[in-house]
């Protein structure tokens, strides 16, 4: 250094005050993140399909015909 630069007077940011300002920024960060997370939700939920009139379909089911059994087998079970 020469007698005709002056010293720097400003010291680098201390630790402290530099963590500080990085959760400033995140807490920032983070709230415009839940913000537009919220606005894009609300607009989901504007632009779903509206239900319209409900349908009710009716049907009738007719029964299969069925077979008589080839073998039966009947079990007898006593108790003692």
């Amino acid at each position: 250094m020469t007698a005709l630069e002056q010293p720097s007077r400003r010291r680098p940011p201390s630790r402290s005050r530099l963590r500080r300002v990085v959760r400033v920024l995140a807490v920032v960060v983070l709230a415009g993140l839940v913000f537009v997370l919220g606005v894009a939700f609300s607009r989901a939920l504007d632009e779903r399909p509206r239900s319209g009139e409900p349908v009710t379909t009716v049907r009738t089911l007719e029964p299969r015909s069925q077979e008589a059994p080839v073998r039966t087998v009947t079990e007898t079970v006593t108790q003692e």
